[in-house]
């Protein structure tokens, strides 16, 4: 079998629909990569105001250590008729109603070339709803960012039932040619993986708020001085293993019990099964072996101490540096 060749960046060209905060920083993110952009709004004043976006978003990911300096061009248009051809991927950034988002794909699975592939922004949407039709589906997906994505790179990808698989790995490929760290969902689900984690915790938090267990000061301490450091270096599974001697199994069998309480005294069904527990367990040795798990533990002491002296350098600056 011929290996696929590889995607270079500098060979992209990229149509985003949408200069809101959202495009313009893809935008940004995608010409540091080296593609070739053209970046779309009907919307006068908010062309005029690229530019100076574009710069300010160029400065952003400098100074988050991100810059690649690929020089990839930003062309504004009012229309995306005339950067249609050629593009290997549009991805819509507009306003998030189910209503013009099924017109604006309606008009690219109109005229966009069958070889581009279409992706959606959108927050909480799902492609299936924005392309109802399943022989429709088959080029579309939803990829979806954190914001600001010109530094947050994690995108998720979701597919929808009609969607090539194919598509699902060309967009992969795309997306980490231009520096970004696509994760591929299985199946589409509403909220995505981002929001459904996000949305867990707020929950919660306006419950806590709302029993008087503390106040918004209170959640937000503990979020922004506990967990938030630990998630930014480990997400909630490593944290889990790194914080018991054992791993995940031992962190399982000491805390699920607890867990599986706070859950269904919320109404929620939880089940720590044995057989989940040992999956999440198996995949995580994949990714990092038994006997690295101490030399884990000790980096992550060190590298919360830094992000610790970081965070509080950045607490003490004016809010607009």
């Amino acid at each position: 079998m011929q290996e696929k060749p590889l995607l270079s960046a500098t060979t992209l060209r990229i149509v985003i629909l949408g200069a809101g905060s959202i495009g313009v920083a893809f935008a940004a993110a995608f010409a540091d990569a080296g593609a070739q952009v053209c970046l779309v709004d009907p919307d006068a004043d908010r062309r005029a105001a690229v530019p100076a976006a574009l710069t300010h978003q160029r400065k952003v990911i400098a100074s988050a250590g991100l810059a690649r300096e690929g020089q990839g061009e930003v062309a504004v248009a009012a229309l995306a008729t005339g950067c249609l051809a050629g593009a290997d991927l549009v991805l819509e950034c507009g306003p998030e109603d189910l209503a013009i988002k099924q017109q604006i794909f309606a008009d690219l699975l109109r005229d966009a070339e069958p070889t581009t592939l279409l992706a959606t922004a959108s927050s909480a949407i799902t492609i299936s709803r924005i392309v109802p039709d399943a022989d429709g589906q088959a080029r579309c997906l939803v990829a979806h960012p954190v914001n600001p994505p010109s530094v947050l790179r994690v995108v998720e990808l979701v597919p929808a039932p009609g969607t090539e698989a194919a598509t699902t790995d060309t967009a992969h490929d795309i997306f980490a040619v231009t520096g970004f760290a696509p994760v591929i969902l299985g199946h589409e689900i509403e909220g995505f993986v981002l929001n459904r984690l996000q949305g867990a915790v707020l929950r919660e938090a306006y419950r806590l708020v709302d029993e008087g267990v503390t106040d918004v000061a209170g959640v937000d301490a503990i979020m922004r001085m506990g967990l938030g450091p630990r998630w930014a270096l480990s997400g909630p599974f490593e944290t889990a293993e790194l914080n018991t001697p054992g791993g995940i199994a031992a962190h399982a069998a000491r805390m699920g019990p607890a867990y599986k309480r706070i859950g269904e005294g919320r109404g929620e069904t939880v089940d720590w099964r044995a057989d989940l527990v040992a999956r999440v367990s198996t995949e995580r040795r994949t990714i990092l072996a038994e006997a690295d798990i101490p030399a884990r533990v000790a980096w992550r002491a060190r590298a919360v101490a830094r992000l610790i002296a970081a965070r509080d350098k950045l607490m003490d600056q004016d809010s607009d540096d």
